[in-house]
Order: structure tokens, then sequence, then C-alpha cells
């Protein structure tokens, strides 16, 4: 009979002979103690990695956001393309249908829109002592003067001599030449997402299997049916809600006419912008109407106050419904809290994607781990 192997000698922290101790189990607490500058080497090293890692996101941001957007953009036109295939087209077919068609849309819409938007504002400018002459003879007018007195016609005259000088709107952008490298930036910007999409969408179906083999073969199935579902759900929301905003701005330039109220096509713009925002961008844009309206008529501002109130509960309750019926339901209080950090990290667009994001990450939370979490009081049950 052989006795057990003794400990090594210098190794205080060995087990006693005979005890259950896992294999290895102090190797790395040894390391640890008698090898302190290797220690101490790696955990600087890892940090240094962090730090650079840090850095070259940051540095990356732009190029990391076009990415994002482009992807988003991608899978908002890819519905439009797999219908155009359900047609029997092929699917290359189905994206050059759906850019060209998009590419002569725009064109249309650009030539149509801005040579009078910008007219528009130079008449805007030119008609704002008029308009403001125009309220300060309005009893509204005498009304704030009764309640607030000469304070009104102070805050008057100083937005009536803001708004007329020309060299304050450069001012707000930074300069004159900011304001040109920001619209020269935006424009090569909207070029690399229009082609980031391009490839992202005419590889989707790809890019999907790929991401399918990532993960282990008896799971495939059911990450290709939470994946599908996620993109679908994507897909839907974007569309709906450029459509949303497309009727928005049709009724706003629509009730501008036929109410008589100045710079329709103006306000139609820049409705369809503001109500790109989920949850306040419709509220926001009714304040901002009724103030512009406000101005010219204030018989007039109360009628499209009231006549876009009645839409927005129309908007809330029989168009929403039917547009956003391919999307996922997530409670309100997570729609403001992800339309509130979206807009804070990205602006608007951070706003426009934040709601499908959260809508796939609680997707995510009720098809994976809440079943996990079920199954597991199930194992304990048993």
């Amino acid at each position: 009979m052989t006795d057990a192997p003794q400990a090594s000698r210098g190794d205080e922290t060995a087990a006693p002979a005979g005890a259950d101790v896992p294999r290895g189990a102090n190797a790395p607490r040894w390391r640890a103690i008698h090898h302190p500058f290797a220690f101490g080497f790696f955990v600087t090293l890892g940090g240094l990695i962090a730090l650079v890692l840090g850095l070259a996101v940051s540095n990356l941001s732009t190029v990391i956001i076009y990415v994002v957007f482009a992807l988003f953009a991608a899978l908002g036109l890819d519905p439009i393309v797999r219908t155009i295939e359900r047609r029997g087209l092929s699917r290359a077919w189905g994206i050059v249908i759906v850019y060209v068609g998009f590419a002569i849309v725009l064109a249309a819409v650009l030539m149509l829109i801005i040579p009078t938007v910008v007219r528009q504002i130079s008449q805007f400018v030119q008609d704002v002592p008029s308009l403001i002459a125009t309220f300060q003879r309005s009893d509204l007018f005498q009304w704030l003067q009764d309640q607030f007195g000469d304070a009104i016609g102070d805050i008057l005259t100083q937005v009536q001599s803001f708004l007329v000088n020309p060299t304050n709107i450069a001012t707000i952008g930074g300069g004159v030449l900011q304001v040109g490298v920001t619209i020269v930036s935006g424009i090569s910007g909207a070029i690399i997402i229009l082609v980031l999409s391009l490839y992202f969408l005419a590889s989707l179906p790809a890019i999907k299997q790929a991401f399918y083999r990532l993960v282990p073969a008896y799971s495939r199935p059911r990450v290709a049916g939470l994946t599908e579902e996620i993109t679908d759900s994507i897909g839907g929301y974007l569309m709906g809600m450029v459509i949303l905003a497309f009727c928005n701005a049709t009724f706003v330039f629509l009730l501008f006419l036929i109410v008589g109220l100045p710079f329709p096509l103006l306000l139609a713009v820049v409705a369809f912008c503001i109500t790109l925002i989920p949850l306040v961008g419709t509220v926001l844009f009714w304040v901002i109407g009724s103030v512009v309206a406000l101005f010219a008529d204030p018989v007039g501002a109360l009628v499209f106050a009231a006549a876009y109130l009645v839409y927005m509960q129309l908007e809330a309750y029989l168009l929403t419904p039917r547009i956003m019926n391919r999307t996922i339901s997530i409670p309100g209080a997570l729609v403001v809290i992800g339309a509130l950090v979206g807009g804070t990290l990205l602006g608007l667009l951070g706003a426009l994607v934040a709601i499908p994001v959260t809508a796939s990450l609680l997707l995510i939370l009720k098809r994976v781990l809440i079943p996990r979490q079920d199954a597991k009081a199930h194992v304990d049950d048993a």
C-alpha cells in the first residue's frame, strides 16, 4: 500500500489529504500571489485595451451612427421589396424598383418643395413686421397687454428685431461657414446612409443566415423565428411612422390652404419632420402651428388648433392602430423612456429608432428570458 501523495514543499494553501477540492481550485490564487508583476501587468494591459476601445468607439461614433441608420432604413424598405418578390420578381429587381421609385419621388418632392420653401422663408422674414402689427391690433393682444402691461410689447419688438436680422440666423448655426459645413456634412451623410442601406438591403437574407449560424444548431429555428419577428416589426414600425408623418403633413397643408393661413407648404414640411418624433411630435407641432397661425389670424389660429386637435384624436384611435398593426405593442411608460433616451443620445433619428429597439428588447425578454425562468421554476418543483 502506498501513502497518499504529499503536498508540494512550500504549498501552504494545499488542502488536507482526502478533502474534496476541485482540480486547479488553488492554482489561480497561487499564481496571483507568487507572480504579482505578471498579475499587475495583465490588469494594466486590460485597462489600456478597454481605454483604447473606448477611444476607438468615440472616434468612430459617426460611422457607427451611419451604419445603424442604414440598417434601419434597409429594414424599413425590406417589407416593400418582399411584397414585390411575392409578385413574381426577383429580389434584385425589387430593390431596383424600390430605389428608383424612391429616387424619383425624392427628386420630385425636392424640386417642388425646396424653391417654394425658400421663397416662403424669405417671405416670412419680410412679413414679420406686418404680422406683428396685425397681431398688435387684435383683441388678444389688447387682453395680454391689459394683463401683463408693456412687457408684451417689448417682447414683440425684440422678436421682430431678431427675426428680421439675417445675421442672427447664422449666429444660431455657429456662423455662415459652420452652416455651410453642416449642410455639406448632412448631404454627404445622407448619401453614405443611402449607399449603405442599398448594400444592407441586397444582402439582408445572407446577413440573417450568417447570424443564425453563430448559434447552436438546435436553437437556430427558434432564433430565426425571433429574428424574423423583430425585423418585421422594425420594418413595419418605420414605414408606419413615415406614412403617419406624410398624412399629418398633407392634413396641415390642406388645412392651412382652406383656412387661408400663410406658408402652408413650409408648415407641411415642418409637420412631416416633427411628427416623426414618437409620442410628442404631433403635440409639439400643434403648439408650433398654432403660434405661427396666431400671428397671422387669431380666428384662423383657433380654427387650426381645434381642427388639428380633432385630427390628433383620429390619428391616435383610427390611423395609428391600422397602420401599426404589424408592430409590437409596448407599454406607454417604455415608449416615453425609449423616446427620451434615443432623443438625448442621437436627436431626432435617435428618437425614431428608439421605439423599435425598445420593442425588440421587450420581445426578447418575453420570448427568451421569461420562458427560461419559468422552466427553472418547473425544474425546481420537480
